[in-house]
């Protein structure tokens, strides 16, 4: 009867160590998701002046079209 208890209590651990770390990857991968849209890599501001450093003088369409092709998912997100 003991030795049963010690299994089903092991069972019972090992079933929510899994559940846990399932769960908490999720989490952690939903909480960098938002991270990163909130804090891109890369802004608008910072291909402006590596244009400029190359020795281009940016058009807005050229800045927007860099962002656009860094970034796919955002665009198709918005064209939904």
């Amino acid at each position: 009867m003991l030795e049963l208890k010690i299994w089903v209590f092991i069972l019972i651990l090992v079933g929510v160590l899994i559940v846990g770390l399932v769960a908490g990857f999720f989490l952690a991968r939903a909480w960098f998701k938002r991270y990163l849209e909130k804090n891109p890599p890369i802004t608008e501001q910072m291909v402006r002046e590596m244009m400029r450093q190359m020795g281009r003088t940016p058009s807005e369409r050229q800045v927007r079209q860099v962002m656009a092709s860094m970034n796919p998912t955002k665009t198709s997100k918005k064209k939904k």
